[in-house]
């Protein structure tokens, strides 16, 4: 396989997995078992795609805060989710999403300090797979539940916004348990009972989050002089279809939420957990 080819095959993957509840660390791991090791300018370069889907899909949303944020009008009429904000909602949602992003970034700080991280192999990924998908049931179900009791709220607590930044800790701890599986489930067990709500704002503190994971990233990587070795046409093609593909895999996602549960994704993780389990031994044998 041409690193063209591979190079496309995992910008595609990247854009895919980045926001749906699947794991986009798990996949590129398992991907990288038989597509070759990149660099990790590499991996910045795909994520980068995928954070300017998100940005712009969430152009009018994101500019609608800030404005609501310095006290004018945020109808947010062109929102992905539907959810209209006035201006003191957006002011609100806007210190919401920042606390989340603080509370991200003093313990992603501490954890990096810390150097815990788990080792990047295929048997920890499956298990976080087939855990997370389980979870996922498991949290589902309570969330409906809390549905029916407290009806539709679409509303973000402080709550719910520290453990959001919390879940985006962990997720990125553990590869394989998935950002945005780990940031929804947790708006949907402790306050927030729609769904679209809930995946609306995991999916907007990504933004600020990745952004700065990414270029601290970046900042490590032209430090070391590893760009002056990187095969720029392989990282280029492999932005594009990231960015194309995260575009339209959160577009669908965000129609498909409105009206089904997360119960799919639940049931691919487990499956591919399982599988992974099971072709590891054999592949260790051979």
């Amino acid at each position: 396989m041409t690193d063209l080819l591979a190079a496309l095959l995992l910008g595609i993957i990247e854009g895919i997995t980045e926001f749906l509840p699947i794991s986009s660390t798990g996949h590129l791991l398992i991907a990288e078992q038989w597509l070759g090791h990149r660099s990790d300018l590499f991996n910045i370069a795909i994520q980068a795609g995928a954070i300017l889907a998100i940005a712009l899909i969430y152009r009018q949303r994101l500019w609608d805060l800030a404005m609501g944020f310095l006290g004018r009008a945020a109808p947010a009429a062109h929102d992905p989710a539907g959810i209209s904000l006035d201006p003191a909602q957006a002011r609100g949602y806007a210190l919401k999403l920042g606390v989340a992003f603080g509370v991200t970034c003093v313990l992603g700080v501490v954890v990096k300090q810390l150097g815990f991280e788990l080792p990047d192999r295929i048997e920890p990924i499956a298990w976080a797979l087939i855990l997370g998908g389980l979870w996922m049931v498991v949290a589902e179900h309570f969330a409906a539940k809390r549905a029916l009791a407290l009806g539709e709220r679409s509303a973000i607590s402080w709550t719910v916004a520290i453990l959001v930044g919390i879940a985006q800790v962990v997720a990125g701890v553990f590869p394989g348990t998935s950002r945005s599986a780990a940031t929804i489930f947790v708006a949907l067990l402790f306050g927030t009972t729609s769904r679209v709500a809930a995946t609306e704002f995991a999916f907007l503190v990504g933004i600020p989050t990745m952004f700065a994971a990414t270029a601290y990233e970046l900042v490590d990587v032209v430090r070391s002089g590893q760009a002056a070795h990187e095969d720029w046409s392989a990282l280029a093609v492999a932005f594009i279809a990231s960015a194309i593909t995260a575009f339209i895999s959160v577009k669908w996602l965000l129609r498909y939420i409105q009206s089904h549960r997360f119960t799919a994704f639940a049931v691919y993780r487990v499956a591919l957990g399982a599988a992974l389990l099971l072709l590891v031994p054999a592949a260790s044998a051979g």
